[in-house]
């Protein structure tokens, strides 16, 4: 009897601590997102490339069931006798169930170009995609800007915004930015190399500085809003995610996340908090409200400087930033 009523009592104790443990966990939610399609390499890769590159990162998002916006640009189709082959390759975005935006169709940042100038960039960018989307029915509705610059002055970033409106878009920001492109270039070098040891080495601290910048905006996410809304991740097409996505979606669910189509994040009410943000950087959605409110956001985690360092060395773009700030 005592036997019994101790073996009820520890089941008791156990549902009880798991119960609490539960309602500790936030309910963390994630949307993906992927820019620079067809591929942020796509001017030093062949169609052959991408096309193995799309279809290994497609294949894997596909199987895992996790829902995503490629953000396309244009320019990066018309490589002389490879623009039917890149183009088959948004089509197979189409084709496996994913959707496309408009990134712009030379990746023009609204900082360094007029604002004239930046819209034609937006209409240009529309034209393969709605020749590829209307036969499905499916209709462009997301813009990503390039760089995350939103504009100079808030004059001129609330007529970009009136523009994107009346062409039928909806921003999509971003919270979420590990700066998976700047691990990109220099896997990409490596590989191509078959050095396998610095590829590991760039794949631990990709997933390593992604695991800290999640655990610096859910931090931020409570400052700024109170609570943990639904995130929006931004990653960029390269052999980097298609060899190691996986990765970095376990990753997410160990931290309890699910993933979610980015239509239901952006009904999260934090996209609807007043942004007045604009400068020479572009920022996240959390990093914009922060600053709208008054608050510089601080504790982000620093960017590993030997990435930049390699960057630098192969000649390839670090943004133009330092080391301190995902952002």
């Amino acid at each position: 009897m005592k036997r019994s009523l101790f073996l009820i009592t520890l089941v008791c104790l156990t549902a009880f601590y798991a119960t609490a443990q539960n309602a500790k966990q936030p309910d963390r939610q994630v949307a993906v997102t992927i820019d620079d399609l067809p591929s942020g390499m796509a001017d030093r890769l062949p169609a052959a490339n991408l096309t193995a590159m799309t279809a290994k990162l497609l294949g894997t998002l596909r199987d895992q069931k996790v829902p995503v916006v490629g953000f396309v640009n244009e320019r990066k189709i018309y490589k002389p006798g490879e623009v039917d082959e890149r183009i088959k390759m948004l089509q197979t975005w189409l084709d496996d169930g994913f959707e496309l935006g408009n990134h712009t169709f030379s990746h023009q940042s609204l900082n360094q170009i007029e604002l004239k100038d930046w819209e034609d960039d937006v209409i240009q960018g529309e034209s393969v995609l709605k020749i590829l989307m209307t036969p499905r029915k499916m209709r462009l509705r997301y813009f990503r800007h390039p760089y995350l610059d939103v504009g100079r002055d808030l004059m001129t970033r609330r007529k970009a915004e009136e523009f994107l409106t009346q062409r039928g878009y909806r921003i999509a920001p971003i919270t979420l930015d590990g700066w998976d492109w700047a691990f990109a270039g220099i896997y990409e070098d490596a590989k191509q190399r078959n050095d396998t040891a610095l590829q590991q080495q760039i794949v631990k601290d990709y997933l390593a500085y992604h695991d800290a910048v999640f655990a610096y905006a859910e931090q931020l996410s409570v400052k700024v809003a109170g609570y943990e809304p639904k995130q929006i991740l931004l990653l960029h097409a390269s052999n980097l995610e298609a060899d190691h996505i996986g990765e970095l979606l376990d990753l997410l669910r160990r931290r309890g996340y699910r993933f979610i189509t980015l239509e239901d994040a952006l009904g999260d009410p934090v996209y609807s908090l007043p942004s007045t943000y604009v400068g020479e950087e572009g920022n996240g959605w959390l990093e914009q409200v922060s600053i709208t409110q008054g608050k510089i956001p601080q504790g982000a985690p620093k960017f590993p400087q030997w990435v930049l360092d390699k960057s630098r060395e192969l000649h390839l773009s670090t943004g133009q930033v330092s080391a301190q700030t995902p952002y």
